[in-house]
């Protein structure tokens, strides 16, 4: 997985060399009068403890837009971002959930090219710079591109063109090399327009949003990566829009969906289902469970499986909830995204340490933070962090 240990030590050989500079200049005065003199601490000693990435999507060459993650939850650019993905973006919004993954093993980023139908993997070096991987961009199996699911070394990437949608499987192997595995596509009725495809933990089920035709697809996972439509799939949503997804990371048998495209004011929900053996989905008790706000996006749930966010973008909030243990959900409130509002306010993404979510703010080309302490959340100083021009960032991945 990319780590910062260079960074680190350089931080850390500093403040020594720093305090011994100190030590020199007060050298026969009393400890009062020593820690009095002592120079102005640096600006900026949070070290680096990891990376933020997302995809930027920008027309003709996409690329990765790059920053290094503090110990206080604040980023800064890392040095030589944005990086190449290989592909073409294509200026405009990515209407998906998960346009750019890593790996289970944090070795390589996988990454939408919605603009040249492509895919592209990239490894981090140890200080969170990208380079594309010899061979590293591939045809997407189809056309527009939009979100990306990884387990292990299976790979299915969701293409979600008008006339021909699809979901399609790809093998990778220990270089970063992706490889089409023949039979995987699974082809979905025109209009449907898949927004979201995942796993869940174990690998077992794989799901598809269909935003167009408002249903969910559901699948078993064959022991060779390809998959099963669930008895009844696909399933109609709990509301307009089925759009962000997520399964419980305490429980890989719980799903929870956005419904973005209701109509009626602040008629946004989130649905929660339980997902059988066999890939079926069943409701749980209350659902789909009211959000009071306007499209319900994008959905990220702590890693202890307690609090669930959705990311509003119509009324630039991020709603909070409580989950209980059969996957009810209570509404605890919601949180500006921003003072300024119409920040786009798109895909986010927990810390691994669950103690800061980032959100990607596309129509100001930025990267929001905030703290997160259980189901609150509060705006960092500093956020948003800005991208480079031209970006309309889509997924956000976040490392150590």
């Amino acid at each position: 997985m990319p780590f910062s240990r260079p960074r680190w030590r350089r931080f850390a050989l500093g403040a020594v060399a720093f305090s011994a500079a100190g030590a020199l200049s007060t050298l026969g005065a009393g400890v009062a009068n020593a820690a009095a003199t002592q120079p102005t601490p640096w600006p900026d000693l949070s070290p680096v403890i990891g990376h933020v990435y997302v995809d930027d999507n920008t027309a003709a060459a996409n690329t990765i837009g790059a920053f290094d993650r503090h110990l206080d939850g604040s980023l800064s650019p890392e040095p030589g971002s944005p990086f190449n993905a290989g592909g073409m973006g294509t200026g405009a919004g990515i209407a998906s959930q998960g346009a750019v993954q890593l790996t289970p093993d944090g070795r390589f980023l996988i990454a939408v090219d919605a603009g040249s139908n492509q895919i592209s993997v990239l490894q981090a070096d140890p200080f969170g710079r990208l380079r594309l991987v010899p061979g590293g961009v591939v045809s997407s199996g189809g056309v527009d591109p939009v979100s990306v699911a990884v387990h292990g070394n299976l790979v299915y990437v969701a293409n979600a063109e008008g006339s021909a949608p699809n979901v399609t499987g790809f093998t990778l192997n220990f270089f970063g090399q992706l490889q089409s595995l023949p039979g995987s596509t699974v082809s979905f009725p025109a209009g449907s327009q898949p927004g979201d495809v995942l796993f869940n933990s174990t690998g077992t089920t794989l799901v598809a949003t269909l935003v167009g035709s408002s249903m969910i697809s559901s699948f078993n996972v064959t022991p060779g990566g390809r998959l099963t439509a669930a008895p009844g799939s696909p399933a109609p949503g709990q509301g307009l829009g089925p759009f962000g997804s997520e399964f419980r990371p305490t429980n890989p048998d719980q799903l929870f969906v956005s419904n973005a495209h209701n109509t009626a004011p602040d008629s946004g929900t989130v649905s929660a289902f339980n997902v059988g053996a066999n890939g079926t989905l069943s409701s749980v008790g209350g659902s789909p469970f009211a959000d009071n706000q306007m499209a319900p996006c994008w959905v990220e749930i702590s890693h202890d499986g307690q609090f669930l966010f959705t990311v509003n973008t119509a009324s630039g909030t991020i709603s909070r909830y409580s989950i209980a243990g059969n996957g009810a959900l209570t509404l605890i409130g919601s949180t500006p995204v921003s003072a300024t509002g119409g920040v786009g306010a798109v895909d986010a993404r927990l810390s691994p340490d669950g103690r800061t979510l980032y959100v990607d703010e596309s129509r100001i080309n930025a990267v929001g933070a905030f703290a997160v302490e259980g189901g609150n959340l509060s705006e960092l100083p500093g956020s948003p962090f800005p991208l480079p021009a031209g970006a309309t960032p889509a997924g956000v991945v976040v490392t150590w």
